[in-house]
């Protein structure tokens, strides 16, 4: 397998968090190449591909990959697209990132517009993998049957999922309920054979064992996303204080905490290493601004997973259909 082009110089932890998670994931026989400044410390015979300009999180999306030719983010795709690596990965930032891969990969044939794929842990069961996290603020009824295909193809190989059952995101499980896109969208999608459709789901249903696939447009699918990311937090965070509210409470806390771990593995999001933009004509996943060592090892294993699974080449079957 090619490398996977790693942007060394993207997210808050650049580029200390991120060459130490390419070099863990090196350990583990997976090809990588980072992609940043001559003199990128700590690469330490890891594959490098040169970029001598930085997208920072603040800059415009658009523009930054349009006037830094030479930046790490479009270093990164360009390498994907000329054949050079296999996939590429930034925790940098997002817009900037999405832009690179659709303006220098390409989008696959027949795709409207890619779409932020996000796992969504599900104590006891596989992710729920929601679509549009926030690449199209504003969609049509036609690429919410896209989100659906797409989404359907990478729930099945990054999860096993032989059938995935698709939701569309309303505000009631009853066909007639939701605005105008959203009727819509019920309508195409209860007449695409090529997803399991079964019809509306709520937000309660997104961090259930109730459906495999939940796709919305990128405004709600964001929100949702940041609201759950944020709950799970508060949760964490109080569940943590109460423990440590009365030094009465100790053994009981050092009682339950071994249960508790694998549950807190399962909720953590750097368990699952990022999202991955799904429609472009690569494998690009996109890790958290704030992603740790773990993290990008994670993302880095999710791309060289969606590579070897040839995920690409079935998502281009999947939207000719």
């Amino acid at each position: 397998m090619l490398p996977i082009a790693v942007d060394a110089m993207g997210g808050d932890r650049a580029p200390g968090a991120i060459v130490a998670g390419a070099h863990r994931a090196a350990e583990d026989g997976i090809a990588v190449a980072l992609v940043g400044p001559a003199d990128l410390a700590g690469r330490d015979g890891l594959e490098l591909i040169e970029a001598s300009e930085v997208v920072e999180m603040h800059d415009d999306p658009v523009q930054s990959i349009r006037r830094k030719k030479d930046s790490t983010l479009v270093r990164a795709a360009e390498a994907v697209r000329d054949g050079r690596a296999s996939a590429m990965l930034s925790a940098g930032n997002t817009g900037a990132t999405m832009t690179a891969a659709l303006l220098r990969m390409g989008r696959i044939s027949g795709v409207n517009r890619p779409a932020i794929a996000t796992p969504i842990p599900v104590p006891g069961s596989t992710p729920t993998v929601l679509l549009d996290a926030g690449a199209n603020s504003e969609v049509q009824a036609e690429w919410l049957v896209q989100f659906a295909q797409m989404g359907s193809v990478y729930a099945r190989h990054r999860f096993g999922i032989d059938t995935p059952r698709v939701g569309l995101l309303s505000i009631g499980e009853e066909p007639g309920k939701g605005d105008a896109l959203r009727k819509e969208a019920f309508e195409l999608l209860g007449r695409a054979g090529s997803v399991d459709f079964v019809g509306n789901v709520e937000g309660r249903d997104v961090m259930s064992d109730n459906v495999d696939v939940v796709v919305t447009d990128g405004f709600t699918g964001n929100v949702v996303l940041k609201t759950l990311e944020g709950g799970m937090k508060t949760v964490i965070k109080a569940i943590l204080e109460a423990f440590a509210a009365d030094p009465s409470n100790k053994p009981h806390a050092d009682a339950l905490l071994p249960a508790l771990m694998p549950l807190y593995e399962t909720m953590d999001p750097e368990t699952y290493g990022g999202a991955i933009l799904l429609g472009v004509d690569g494998v690009c996943v996109i890790a958290h601004g704030s992603s740790s060592e773990r993290a990008i090892v994670n993302g880095i294993r999710v791309a060289a997973d969606m590579v070897a699974h040839g995920m690409v080449d079935e998502l281009r079957r999947a939207v000719a259909t």
